[in-house]
């Protein structure tokens, strides 16, 4: 039982962050693009490369924790 939560809860922390980075990229992507409309193309790749990187974190995560549970 204590083992179970104890994954649970891995798998709220392992989800919780990549969902803040994906949450602060996109707020500074909005503002920079608020700024400087003209830097749209450079914000965009950056901001996709973001996106990428912290759902490849969050499925190599959630991955480890399916696989010490079963």
């Amino acid at each position: 039982m204590n083992h179970q939560v104890t994954l649970i809860f891995i798998m709220l922390i392992s989800t919780l962050g990549p969902s803040i980075v994906i949450a602060m990229v996109g707020y500074a992507s909005v503002q920079g693009l608020s700024r400087n409309p003209s830097a749209s193309p450079k914000i965009l790749i950056a901001m996709i490369l973001a996106f990428i990187f912290a759902e490849a974190i969050a499925v190599i995560s959630l991955l480890t924790v399916f696989n010490l549970l079963g």
